[in-house]
């Protein structure tokens, strides 16, 4: 059965071009187009799609009030298109916090030698979609159940320790309610989030301001403090590596790995040769198996790791691909995550210390 997309745009290029794209795959399915959320929504109580894509800025009805309305009354996957503008950026980290499931940038229409690689990127955000989890949106995002955890309380743990984290489709929340839970002397966190160029910067912004930790994307060579998260830049890979006795950032444009830049696997590998059994892997929701085999060498150099469970998934595809190649010591649900991993470190420090 093929997947059936509405799409809503007010630029009748875009609209064209996005259903040239979708109606182009054999397993989908163009069942209606829609120049704003007006028209949109009789088209949906007609047509019953499966996914939606829909534009961030329209006329009308601002299309995160349309989002926002949609997954409260009516949920169902959405894939935001937006534009390449900071102002762009910031509404999409609204719109994933309201519930969408992923998002792509405008296509460069004048650009036809990369069509096809943008093709296949439309084509695979919109099947992760149709297979998420979506949930009814009953409350406000923004807090994250509990608050932060309590602080560590061990300077040892935090400084010598590191936490790695990997996620995709439906990581930017997940993050965020990790994030959100850690506290201020927490041990440096190292992510790598599938988010292209121009978007992580907002990401890092808007997590800094909710969490208790500070949250940067990282540009490089970086000492890694305790208390600080470093997030990968959309056009490259994020690295550790050390410098001396410390920890460092690293950042590095070459060729994507597994059809990714930034690459879980990359950040985890690295952590396997830099910080071996001092790193806490944890592999977060998201589509593919970006990550598996980087966490299984993190397993064999000594670090412990954790996987985002099936139920608490947008989508269950790499910490699936982790948990089946026997990378992850523990699996457990997105909210009981980081108080898992805190236990963990809670534990290794008292032990150091007896020693």
């Amino acid at each position: 059965m093929k997947t059936k997309v509405l799409i809503v745009d007010d630029s009748a290029l875009i609209r064209s071009v996005m259903k040239e794209i979708i109606g182009s795959q054999p397993d989908m399915e163009v069942v209606g187009v829609a120049p704003d959320p007006i028209v949109a929504r009789e088209l949906i109580k007609q047509t019953n799609p499966d996914v939606l894509t829909l534009d961030v800025e329209m006329p009308k009805m601002d299309g995160l009030d349309f989002l926002e309305k949609l997954m409260r009354l009516r949920p169902m996957p959405v894939v935001m298109v937006s534009s390449l503008t900071e102002r762009g950026s910031e509404i999409t980290m609204r719109a994933l916090e309201l519930g969408a499931v992923d998002f792509v940038t405008k296509p460069k229409i004048s650009i036809q030698s990369g069509m096809r690689e943008y093709t296949d990127l439309i084509a695979d955000k919109i099947r992760a979609a149709a297979k998420a989890r979506i949930r009814a949106r009953t409350v406000a995002s923004g807090a994250a159940p509990g608050g932060a955890l309590p602080a560590l309380r061990n300077p040892l743990t935090s400084s010598e320790k590191l936490i790695i984290i990997g996620a995709s489709t439906g990581g930017t929340e997940a993050i965020r309610e990790f994030l959100m839970q850690m506290p201020s002397d927490c041990p440096g966190i190292l992510i790598a989030q599938h988010m292209p160029e121009g978007f992580t910067s907002s990401f890092a912004r808007r997590l800094d301001s909710l969490c208790k930790i500070s949250v940067r994307e990282a540009a490089g060579a970086e000492r890694i403090l305790p208390g600080h998260a470093y997030i990968a830049p959309g056009h490259s890979h994020l690295l550790l590596a050390r410098s001396g006795a410390n920890y460092v950032t690293r950042v590095e444009q070459t060729d994507p790995v597994n059809r990714h830049r930034p690459s879980v696997d990359v950040l985890f590998r690295s952590a396997a040769l830099s910080a071996g059994k001092n790193a806490v892997g944890v592999i977060l929701t998201g589509m593919g198996k970006d990550g598996a085999a980087g966490m299984l060498e993190m397993k064999a150099a000594g670090a412990y790791n954790f996987a985002q469970d099936e139920a608490s998934c947008v989508v269950f595809g790499m910490p699936r691909e982790a948990i089946a190649l026997g990378a992850a010591h523990e699996v457990g649900a997105l909210t009981a995550l980081p108080g898992m991993v805190l236990n963990y470190l809670a534990t290794q420090g008292s032990r150091a210390l007896r020693v």
